[in-house]
């Protein structure tokens, strides 16, 4: 078994590509190589800043002998279909067997040597490696993300010799053609390195080579090497490093020799909220912040990773980065002095004139649905309706103030801070600062009842906005991001606990999306929009002075159909949900069924739901609870039966009648009482109670599938017998809809 050693050397590749590189590297490689009949014990990708490599143990040096056999038409077909084959196989009539009438072909292909293989996948691969961005140089017609320099091609220590053409023209007719060519050699650091080329012998020769050029391959190896030294020079002066995992990937994927600095600040611009002192940092310098173990709070330094050990240890690289973060946080200064001169007013004002979306209007119009939506959830999670109409009309303002023209990330967050400076509440400040979370998985939840009531409104009217205009994420497709809101929701309604009634509120949203695509289009006044997005009455809106610009009647059916559609789309609205939650909760190791389970009773609950999921999933656990599952399926499917025939009888189910069966009687009095029983548990929303009823049916149902008789040839028998497992059924039902559950 023998090594393939591969390295694609170019000039220097985006860090943000690097990791999507490796993974179609050992996706493209290990296609072609499987296709080709190849296997092997180990295979390993790296990328960095100039090379992509990739390892693989264990190779043979051919590929195995392979006969295979394809059937064809019927010796009797007609003469097209026989010519049509032979083209297919590239074979003769002579050369196919028949059996019983059919024409086969036995095409043997012997193996091939693993170097052509290996010649064929590495030009396919370099040819149709997707790079997200790709670019030619000179006058080559080959694409690759910078200028491709070289390629390291060894296969048991000696070069697969092959020339990938770069499509450029020779210079004169009697020049081959030219291209870049495979060998053994690579190159080291750009300013550390040898400036020789490295010529290399196996895979153990080059990772060794490149470290004594000052490359780093790994870049696992490679943030170890930044934090190691980020926290010992951080360490050195009684600070601490500010954790950046997203940070600390980039500036791996910069950097082959990563060498970290500590530099100084101007202590004058921690006066600036942090968040803009380390976007700076981090967005315009890829810089880590560096905090103060003491106090917590932001320490007048920074830290910068080279890509060189400077002879000085760094100072003069500390000072020149310095004078750069300064300028930076000097435009930062600018644009919080300058915000503070302007306010909310003329913020909110600005906010006319932009588009939220052509069919939804301006985030003005945006913003006075949210402020309508969250004084109607306020009481619902535990919020002053007031307030959190406040914060609401407040919370897009800072779309139009400059720090978050210059910084989009910081939106909310820059609000939180003006918010306080112009004398708003903690709580609302809060609110404005934190509406957007969470913003991911990962991201924190809010759990200050006035911030939950805004970012619920925040993200319902964003889906239910683009619901309305049938804007639904299809497939892996989803530009606005509604998954992500729809979770947050979920999300907020369950870590807080929050009874929320989702389709309420649902109707409530559209109803305003819908009204306020009405006041547009129908050139309503001023205060007539606000009385029309605000969901009031023709009767309110004709207190004001301007007369309607729409006749009266014509008006009142536009907003009835908008309330109709309101409601009819908060179903296709709930099921999105469900899907959600699905999702959410198989991540927790919940099955999805279940969830359909519940939903299907119609549950709009969040809170409700989940819990009615955590009870059927331990019930269902149980013996008692799989083999009732089963009962239940067997009871479904005789009624299902039953029904195809005509009708199933219903009406209170006898007992005491003659020769009627014990398990009979005894199962009608076990389907009563746990009829009872599993009402009482609801109405309390005490579900283990429930189930734990559901369960005492268990040995009454087994008892009546054994001992009894369903289609009894006796009319009377049968139809009560038939209502009992309607009963069953029934009683089941109200748990759960059990012919949703696998099993």
């Amino acid at each position: 078994m023998s090594q393939l050693l591969l390295e694609l050397f170019s000039e220097e590749i985006p860090a943000r590509m690097q990791p999507g590189a490796a993974r179609d590297l050992e996706r493209m490689a290990t296609e072609r190589l499987k296709a080709a009949g190849l296997t092997w014990d180990a295979l390993t990708t790296f990328a960095g800043p100039r090379r992509l490599t990739l390892v693989i143990e264990g190779l043979p040096t051919a590929t195995p002998d392979r006969a295979e056999e394809i059937k064809g038409p019927r010796a009797n077909a007609p003469e097209q279909a026989l010519e049509g084959f032979l083209r297919k196989t590239g074979l003769t009539r002579d050369q196919l067997t028949e059996r019983d009438g059919v024409l086969f072909a036995v095409i043997n292909e012997a193996g091939r040597p693993t170097p052509a293989v290996i010649a064929e996948t590495v030009e396919a691969i370099v040819r149709a490696f997707p790079w997200p961005k790709s670019m030619r140089w000179a006058d080559a017609t080959l694409r690759w993300v910078r200028p491709l320099k070289r390629i390291v091609c060894l296969f048991d220590g000696a070069v697969v010799p092959f020339v990938i053409d770069d499509g450029a023209p020779p210079p004169t007719q009697d020049e081959v053609l030219r291209g870049i060519a495979s060998g053994d050699t690579t190159e080291g650091h750009r300013f550390m390195g040898t400036g020789r080329p490295l010529k290399v012998r196996d895979f153990a020769d080059y990772r060794k080579q490149l470290e004594a050029n000052h490359v780093i391959l790994d870049v696992a190896d490679r943030k170890l090497k930044i934090l190691e030294g980020a926290r010992a020079a951080c360490h050195a002066r009684g600070l601490e490093l500010v954790d950046d995992d997203g940070l600390l990937h980039e500036v791996a994927g910069l950097a082959e020799w990563p060498t970290p600095i500590l530099g100084d600040m101007d202590p004058q611009f921690l006066d600036l909220p942090p968040e803009v002192v380390r976007l700076s940092m981090k967005v315009h310098q890829k810089y880590f912040a560096v905090r103060d173990p003491a106090t917590g709070k932001l320490a007048p330094n920074f830290l910068v990773v080279a890509n060189v050990e400077a002879s000085d240890g760094g100072v003069a690289l500390a000072a020149g980065n310095s004078r750069v973060l300064s300028a930076r946080l000097n435009d930062a200064r600018f644009f919080w002095d300058e915000d503070l001169k302007t306010g909310f007013d003329a913020w909110n004002a600005k906010l006319q004139g932009v588009t939220f979306h052509a069919k939804l209007g301006t985030l003005a119009e945006r913003v006075d649905r949210i402020a309508a939506l969250a004084r109607e959830i306020a009481p619902l999670v535990g919020a002053n309706p007031d307030e959190a109409e406040r914060a609401a009309r407040l919370a897009k303002a800072d779309l139009a103030s400059g720090m978050v023209g210059e910084f989009p990330e910081l939106q909310g967050v820059m609000g939180g801070y003006y918010a306080r400076a112009f004398g708003q509440s903690a709580a609302v400040a809060d609110a404005i600062r934190d509406h957007y979370k969470p913003q991911g998985p990962a991201d924190t939840v809010p759990t200050a009842p006035l911030t939950v009531a805004v970012a619920l409104a925040d993200k319902l009217d964003t889906l239910v906005g683009f619901f309305a205009i049938d804007e639904k994420p299809t497939g892996s497709k989803d530009p606005f991001a509604l998954r992500r809101a729809a979770l947050g929701v979920i999300r907020l309604v369950l870590e807080n606990a929050s009874r929320f009634p989702f389709l309420a509120m649902a109707k409530f949203a559209g109803a305003i999306v819908r009204l306020n695509a009405i006041s547009r289009s129908t050139h309503l006044a001023a205060e007539q929009m606000v009385a029309v997005r605000q969901h009031l009455s023709l009767d309110v809106i004709e207190q004001s002075k301007v007369p309607l610009p729409i006749d009266r009647d014509e008006l009142q059916k536009q907003i009835d159909t908008a309330n109709a559609e309101a409601r009819a789309s908060s179903g296709d609205l709930l099921a999105f949900f469900a899907d959600r939650l699905k999702v959410l909760l198989r991540d927790q190791g919940k099955r999805h069924d279940l969830v359909d389970a519940v939903f299907a009773l119609g549950d709009d609950d969040l809170v409700r739901i989940v819990r009615r999921v955590e009870a059927l999933d331990a019930f269902l656990a149980t013996d008692d609870g799989a083999n009732l599952l089963a009962g239940y399926k067997r009871a479904s499917n005789i009624l299902k039966a039953e029904a195809k025939k005509g009708d199933i009888p219903t009406g209170m189910v006898q007992t005491g009648l003659p020769n009627q069966p014990e398990a009979e009687t005894t199962l009608a009095f076990a389907a009563d009482a746990a009829r009872t029983a599993v009402d009482t548990a609801l109405d309390t929303e005490d579900f283990a109670v429930a189930m734990t009823a559901l369960a005492r049916l268990r040995a009454p149902v087994d008892a009546f599938f054994t001992d009894v008789m369903v289609n009894s040839d006796v009319a009377e028998e049968r139809d009560n017998r038939l209502k009992l497992l309607g009963q069953v059924r029934d009683v089941m039902g109200r748990v759960a809809d059990f012919g949703l559950v696998a099993g």
